[in-house]
């Protein structure tokens, strides 16, 4: 096994594209594991942390680029990043323990493709988009178009993530992440949910994204839930009929971590619940 450390993009992307067994190393939080159990042996390790350009939060556009190789701990510790995009921030907080978040990247846990990640439906819900490079040049993608099933991504041969964009925030809006786990802390979702709701001059939600995470094989952007709360002051009437709609939405499997049913129904309760913090945020009540 060669162990590869580019300085530079484009010496990823070659390294990439010469070699199809070849795997990136950001934090390396799910590629270890992988490594060790024995599920994969590839022939190229390609370190992706001295790409100064991947190691960064700048401000972009009036949003935030954040590089491939930004662990979420550092995110967490961004102050002007974790009071524009607090759902992101704390969906990335989420991931595993102090330790792991000195690791853990948002590009990395999304090109991962778990169903149950915690940063995609939060990065949904807040509209981002992921940068790709790859020998054809570079191209944004919206985050929900990377995952296209359990482990399997959209991008192509040599084509990496270098960063994720969150744009600007408008004002009197925000998001909001929640999830459920069996336990109190370092487990994966059984359930996830983002919202990012916006309100016009009069308090009524005028934009709406909702995504669900881990009752599907790829995140759920429903725009039937969005529908519930547009037009609305969000009061409880509306959040009623948002929770129904996440629980219509959901289509989860039932396995040992939890039955369809039970999904279905956390589904709309973590809907319900994501939206008052999310409407808090907006109103400047949080």
């Amino acid at each position: 096994m060669r162990f590869e450390t580019p300085t530079s993009v484009d010496q990823a992307v070659a390294l990439l594209a010469a070699d199809p067994e070849a795997r990136l190393l950001a934090g390396g939080t799910d590629l270890l594991v992988r490594l060790r159990a024995g599920n994969i042996a590839p022939s190229t390790i390609i370190d992706i942390k001295r790409i100064a350009e991947m190691t960064v939060i700048s401000q972009e556009d009036g949003g935030w680029r954040i590089g491939a190789a930004v662990p979420s701990a550092e995110m967490n510790e961004h102050a002007a990043l974790k009071a524009d995009w607090p759902g992101v921030v704390e969906s990335a907080d989420l991931i595993g323990s102090t330790q792991i978040q000195g690791r853990a990247t948002l590009a990395g846990n999304l090109c991962n493709a778990s169903p149950a990640a915690d940063s995609v439906p939060a990065m949904v819900a807040a509209g981002a988009t992921a940068r790709i490079a790859g020998p054809d040049g570079t191209r944004d993608v919206a985050v929900e178009d990377i995952p296209t099933g359990v482990g399997k991504t959209s991008l192509g041969k040599g084509e990496l993530v270098t960063s994720i964009h969150l744009p600007p925030k408008p004002a009197r809006s925000g998001d909001a992440y929640l999830r459920f786990i069996p336990r109190t802390e370092m487990d994966i979702a059984v359930v996830g949910c983002g919202i990012y709701v916006t309100l016009d001059d009069q308090g009524k939600i005028s934009d709406a994204r909702v995504a669900l995470g881990a009752v599907a094989p790829t995140v759920i952007l429903s725009q039937s839930c969005a529908d519930t709360l547009i037009g609305t002051a969000g009061d409880d009437a509306a959040l009623d009929a948002l929770a129904a709609a996440a629980s219509a939405e959901a289509k989860p499997i039932d396995d040992k971590r939890g039955t369809i049913a039970f999904r279905k129904d956390v589904a709309g309760v973590l809907a319900k619940r994501a939206a008052r913090i999310a409407l808090a945020r907006a109103r400047g009540d949080s």
